[in-house]
C-alpha cells in the first residue's frame, strides 16, 4: 500500500479540532472583510477619509492594548476559555449590524464602535493563539502547522469574497456580515473541544513596568526578531494605507460591481492557495530567512497593477485586479508561513504572550496609522495617486533584512536565551 498523503498533524485530534475551527472562522473573516467596508461605502456613503477612519477603528486596539494584554495574558491560567469568550463577543458584535440595519438605525458611528470593540477582542484572541498552537503542535511540526493554517486562510480568500459578493448582491451588505458572526461561534465550539494541556503559568517577581517592557526588549534586542519586525511592520504600514482605499477605488473609480468584485477577488486569491502549497518547499530550498525576504517583495509588488489599470478598458481592469490578487496571494503565503514558524520557534514559552503582544503592538499598532495616512493622503492627492505611493513604499520594507542574520537562516532557530 502507498503512504497516506493525509497530513500527519491532522491525525492529532486536538490540532485537527483547532484547524477546523480556525478554517471556518477565517472564511467568515474574509466575508466580513469585503462586506463591512461595503456597508460603509454602499449603505452609508462613506468617503475616503471615513474609510480610513473605519479601517483604523478596527486596528487601533492593537496599538492601545497589545502591550498590557500581553502582560496580563502571560499570567492567565485558563487562556483557552478566554479565547472562547472573545469569539462569542465578536459574534454578538457582528449580529448587531444587520439588526440595526433592519431597524433602520444603522449609522457610521456604529461601524466605528463595532470595529473598535471587535478589534479589542481580537487582540486578546490573537495573542493567546500562539499559546494554543504550541500546545497542539509539536515543535518539529511548526512549519507544517503554519502551512495548514495559512492554507486554510488562502482557501478562505477564494471562498470568502465570492460568498460575500453573492450575499451582498442578493441580500445586502449588512446581512452578509452575519456569516462572520456564525464563524466565530464555530471557532468557539472547536476550542471548547480541545483537551491538550496549556503551558503552565510561571510566577514572576518583576514589577509591572518591567513586565511591560520585557516583550519590547526581546523583539528589539534579538538579532532575528528585530529585522523581522521592522520589515513586516513597514510592509503592513503601507499595505493598510492601500487596503483603506482599495474597495473605494475599485467600486467608484474602476466601476466594478460588488458581486463581480467578489468573484474577481475570489479568483485572484487562488494565488494564496498556490502560495500555501509551495511555501514550505520554497523555505526548504532557499532557507526560511531568504524565503521570508522573497515574500517581502512578492506580497506588495503586484498591487501596483491596481492603480496602473485606471482608465483602461473594463476587461483589462478585471484582468489587472486578478493578476494583482494572484501575485500578492502567493507572496503573502510565502512570507507568513516561513516567518511564522521562525517566530514561534525563537520565542521562549515563559514570555510568549508578552513577546507576541509586543510584536503586535508594533506590527499591528501601526496599521491604523497606515490606514489613516492612506485615507488622508487619498483625500489630499487623490486615491489613485496614493495607491501608487503606498505600494512602492511597501516593496522597500524588505530592505530591513539586508545584512541581518535572518537571511542566513536555513532552518528553525534555537529558542532565544536570556
Amino acid at each position: 500500500m502507498g503512504r497516506s498523503r493525509f497530513p500527519p498533524l491532522l491525525r492529532l485530534p486536538d490540532f485537527r479540532r483547532f484547524w477546523i475551527g480556525q478554517t471556518i472562522s477565517v472564511v467568515g473573516d474574509q466575508v466580513s472583510l469585503v462586506a463591512l467596508p461595503l456597508v460603509a461605502v454602499l449603505v452609508l456613503k462613506a468617503d475616503a477619509a471615513q474609510m480610513g477612519l473605519l479601517t483604523a477603528a478596527g486596528l487601533l486596539p492593537h496599538l492601545l492594548f497589545s502591550l498590557p494584554a500581553g502582560v496580563w495574558l502571560d499570567r492567565v491560567h485558563r487562556r483557552r476559555r478566554l479565547m472562547i469568550w472573545a469569539d462569542v463577543g465578536r459574534a454578538l458584535l457582528g449580529v448587531s449590524i444587520p439588526v440595526a440595519w433592519l431597524a433602520g438605525a444603522l449609522r457610521l458611528e456604529q461601524l466605528f464602535v463595532v470595529g473598535f470593540l471587535g478589534g479589542t477582542l481580537t487582540v486578546v484572541f490573537d495573542i493567546l493563539w500562539s499559546t494554543i498552537f504550541v500546545s497542539v503542535a509539536p515543535r518539529e511540526r511548526y512549519v507544517e502547522g503554519n502551512t495548514l493554517l495559512n492554507g486554510s486562510r488562502s482557501i478562505a480568500t477564494v471562498a470568502g469574497p465570492t460568498i460575500s459578493g453573492g450575499l451582498i448582491q442578493a441580500l445586502g451588505a449588512p446581512i452578509a456580515v452575519l456569516v462572520d458572526a456564525v464563524s466565530f461561534l464555530a471557532s468557539a465550539v472547536s476550542l471548547a473541544r480541545i483537551r491538550s494541556a496549556e503551558a503552565p503559568v510561571q510566577p514572576e517577581d518583576a514589577g509591572l513596568r518591567e513586565r511591560l517592557l520585557v516583550g519590547l526588549r526581546f523583539i528589539f534586542g534579538d538579532p532575528i526578531m528585530r529585522p523581522t519586525l521592522l520589515a513586516a511592520g513597514t510592509i503592513n504600514f503601507f499595505n493598510f494605507g492601500f487596503a483603506a482605499l482599495f474597495l473605494l477605488y475599485a467600486t467608484t473609480s474602476l466601476g466594478v460591481a460588488p458581486g463581480l468584485l467578489g468573484l474577481v477577488l475570489g479568483a485572484g486569491a487562488v494565488g494564496g492557495v498556490l502560495g500555501a502549497l509551495i511555501a514550505a518547499g520554497v523555505g526548504r530550498r532557499l532557507g526560511l530567512g531568504r524565503a521570508f525576504a522573497l515574500g517581502c517583495v512578492l506580497f506588495p509588488a503586484p498591487l501596483v497593477v491596481v492603480p496602473l489599470v485606471g482608465g483602461a478598458p473594463f476587461p483589462l481592469i478585471l484582468g489587472g485586479l486578478f493578476l494583482a490578487e494572484l501575485g500578492a496571494g502567493i507572496g503573502v503565503m510565502i512570507l507568513d508561513i516561513n516567518v511564522g514558524a521562525v517566530m514561534l520557534a525563537r520565542t521562549p514559552d515563559r514570555i510568549r504572550s508578552r513577546a507576541m503582544g509586543a510584536f503586535r503592538f508594533v506590527n499591528y499598532g501601526i496599521r491604523p496609522v497606515g490606514a489613516l495616512v492612506g485615507g488622508l493622503l487619498g483625500a489630499a492627492i487623490g486615491v489613485r495617486e496614493t495607491l501608487f505611493v503606498v505600494t512602492i513604499c511597501a516593496v522597500l520594507g524588505g530592505l530591513w533584512l539586508v545584512g541581518s542574520p535572518v537571511l542566513r537562516l536555513r532552518d528553525l532557530p534555537e529558542v532565544a536565551e536570556g
